[in-house]
């Protein structure tokens, strides 16, 4: 493949997410961070109107606003729309300044220590997660795509692209560990594209375990479509653990458990996430894989 010359490091995506708003403002401050010596780097605070209101967003969520038929769409007219085309028209391909590869730094509240989402298992994007998971160990591969070929999220702004999400962490708040980690994170990954481009890459044979997200799990609801139920005790702050048919996996207001009910051995992320209450989602299920 061709080499990748230009990096776009975006933070701030959600105005309450504020480790990657800081970590963004501490590499303008310091550029020399990130230089590298055939790469163009760029960063970009993504939405500061939302940042600035301590709000995740203003209108509706950035990170679901760049399909193609929402960039294009005259229509939309809301501050983020109009942000995502903003962002899209300057540094999505073919833009001003088109990127080649974008790195957006996210936050959960959920127990997701560092994770590394992907989109694809193309060859390039299975070395970069070998590489990083032989720096990280204690990382975590989450393979994402469970919706269609046009994807909303701000990572596929061009050709290649990855979303870093840190946790537990509050919003709005700051932890100093996760901070460095992100930033360590982040090093890592322009390391690995650097090298790319020099072709200096050993095709590695390690074993990689990645995360294959497969589907979602509401909160169970009553018939006004009220949430009747919360994770239960025995599965909070377990992301990436086994979860097992017939193992707790809700509790209601009355103190009722709810089983899992599916037929294999599951590992769930994003539990309890607490910006996906308004999405529908308690926790997504995924399927570990060793990949050789």
């Amino acid at each position: 493949m061709s080499k990748i010359n230009r990096v776009l490091i975006v933070g701030g995506t959600h105005g309450n997410e504020i480790t990657g708003i800081y970590l963004i403002k501490k590499f303008e401050r310091h550029p020399d961070l990130i230089q590298r010596q055939n790469l163009k780097i760029f960063t970009l605070l993504a939405n500061p109107e939302a940042y600035a209101i301590a709000k995740r967003y203003v209108d509706t969520d950035l990170n679901r606003s760049f399909r193609h038929q929402d960039l294009g769409n005259p229509h939309l007219t809301g501050y983020e729309a109009q942000r995502a085309k903003e962002i899209y028209h300057t540094f999505g391909t073919g833009g001003t300044q088109a990127a080649d590869f974008v790195i957006d730094l996210h936050s959960t509240t959920a127990n997701m220590g560092l994770t590394i989402i992907l989109d694809h298992k193309e060859p390039f994007y299975l070395q970069l997660a070998i590489y990083l998971q032989n720096r990280h160990p204690h990382g975590k591969i989450l393979y994402s795509r469970i919706e269609g070929p046009d994807r909303p999220h701000l990572d596929s702004i061009c050709e290649f692209g990855c979303t870093i999400e840190v946790g537990a962490v509050a919003q709005g708040i700051l932890d100093a560990t996760l901070f460095q980690q992100t930033e360590k994170l982040v090093q890592t990954i322009l390391d690995y594209i650097e090298t790319h481009n020099q072709e200096a890459l050993q095709n590695s044979k390690d074993t990689l375990t990645i995360y294959q997200a497969t589907h979602i799990i509401d909160y169970p609801r009553n018939e006004s479509g009220e949430i009747r139920a919360m994770v239960h005790p025995q599965l909070q702050f377990k992301d990436y653990q086994a979860l097992n048919p017939g193992d707790a996996i809700f509790l209601t207001f009355e103190d009722e458990e709810i089983f899992y009910e599916g037929n294999s051995i599951v590992y769930p992320v994003f539990i309890n996430e607490a910006a996906y209450y308004e999405k529908g989602i308690a926790m997504c299920i995924t399927q570990k894989e060793e990949v050789f």
